[in-house]
């Protein structure tokens, strides 16, 4: 398995995972909202499942990206290696 297999199985799990968290989020909201929290508590949680879920969509553009550009896997390693870091940073502050 080449480690560019092994980086996109990586991303989908630990992408899986973020999509979880933020489910088990929105269930959460909903049970706040059924208790009668307060609308500044619900609004909190509100914003952070926002967050994640902008950050699920950034990881999946810089995946679309990655792919598009280099989709036969001819790249060499220097451009792969740039196009890496570009899309580690549109994912840590997109």
């Amino acid at each position: 398995m080449t480690e560019q297999v092994r980086s996109k199985q990586a991303r989908r799990k630990a992408l899986l995972a973020r999509l979880a968290r933020v489910e088990g989020q929105v269930r959460a909201i909903r049970r706040m909202i059924e208790t009668g929290e307060s609308c500044e508590a619900v609004a909190q949680q509100l914003a952070a499942s926002r967050t994640a879920m902008s950050k699920a969509f950034c990881e999946m553009m810089a995946c679309a990206i990655e792919h598009e550009i280099d989709i036969d896997g001819s790249l060499g390693e220097p451009a792969q290696q740039k196009l890496s870091e570009l899309t580690r940073l549109l994912t840590r502050y997109g």
